[in-house]
């Protein structure tokens, strides 16, 4: 499952990254899209720490991780005698943060066993980063409001400071039109599940969006949108429910356009031991696991509101890539076995 096929741009035709890292390492595209990607990274850190937010150097191992990776395995590693898991996501950790600083991100690595089907959806990899934001007391208005803001100043300080790298990939900076100028688009999950219903997609109206209705409703937009609400049990613990409607959570997707489906998750969080408790048990999920964690609950964390935007998936959409791993410089796809 190699290919020695020098990456290109603006298809959508599946590819696996060259058997030979050199290949990879040295090639133009490649180059000229880790710069980019620097750009993107050095206006996020930025924009947060402008906004008085710490950066924290997040662990690589725990006893226990984000149990809310759809369809992806966990990586335990011997700890000492003792079963830790590599971070699927910082999200626990995020949270214990907060009890140093009110504003806290990290740019973290992530490791997942993704479903080997998804090998050729072009979004995603066992190895990736991630942008990763919490802030105390804020509510999910108040979270997008920063989501937008990042997006907005990463996107303009790549274009502004690289347009020959943009021209060399062939990547029309005017796609961004509507993202530099005008606020993001906002849907519910029941109004995305009814469009995509609507246009023949068999989207459940009891689950995340999949990654077909993803792209569908994406290609259609001309800015990056919001979708909101998700329904309670399609995603994890901790993101919070409702108090005014029950069933649905207080949380976001944000969808880049052009076909390119979701670069971003966040949620106000759920921050009662009782009613995180309760949760994860309707999730399968054994609280004795999480034992440091819920110490912590229990004596006492600050609500909040944060989330993810993957670095990779991200790039990929700025520069216009086919695939998430042309925006890593050791890509790691689904069962293919590489460096």
């Amino acid at each position: 499952m190699t290919s020695t096929v020098e990456p290109t741009v603006l298809t959508r035709e599946p590819l696996l990254p060259p058997a030979d890292p050199r290949a990879h390492l040295t090639s133009a595209t490649t180059r000229t899209v880790l710069r980019i990607q620097q750009e993107l990274l050095a206006g996020a850190r930025e924009y947060l720490t402008g906004l008085g937010f710490h950066e924290m150097l997040p662990p690589v191992i725990g006893p226990v991780t984000d149990p809310g990776a759809r369809g992806a395995k966990q990586v335990d590693v011997d700890y000492y005698g003792h079963q830790y898991k590599l971070m699927t996501s910082a999200i626990l950790y995020k949270q214990a943060s907060l009890l140093a600083f009110p504003k806290i991100f990290c740019i973290a690595p992530n490791v997942r066993l993704e479903p080997l089907e998804t090998c050729n959806t072009s979004r995603h990899l066992a190895e990736f980063h991630q942008i990763d934001v919490e802030m105390a007391g804020a509510s999910r208005d108040e979270i997008t409001a920063v989501v937008e803001g990042l997006v907005r100043h990463m996107v303009s300080r790549a274009v502004t400071r690289l347009p020959g790298e943009f021209e060399e990939l062939g990547r029309d900076v005017s796609a961004f039109t509507a993202l530099l100028g005008e606020a993001f688009g906002r849907i519910t999950h029941a109004e995305a599940v009814a469009e995509l219903r609507d246009g023949g997609h068999p989207q459940s109206p009891d689950a995340e969006i999949d990654w077909t209705g993803e792209a569908l409703i994406s290609e259609r937009a001309s800015k990056p949108f919001f979708v909101t609400d998700y329904p309670k049990g399609s995603r994890g613990f901790y993101d919070r429910e409702s108090a005014e409607t029950a069933g649905v959570l207080r949380n976001f997707d944000l969808l880049a356009p052009e076909g390119y489906g979701e670069l971003c998750s966040g949620s106000e969080r759920e921050f009662d031991y009782a009613r995180i408790v309760t949760r994860m048990r309707e999730t399968g999920e054994n609280p004795a696991k999480y034992g440091w964690y819920l110490a912590l609950v229990r004596e006492g964390i600050p609500a909040s509101a944060g989330f993810g935007i993957g670095v990779e998936r991200f790039t990929r959409y700025v520069t216009g890539l086919n695939s998430a791993w042309q925006a890593n410089a050791f890509p790691k796809l689904p069962g293919v076995v590489s460096p």
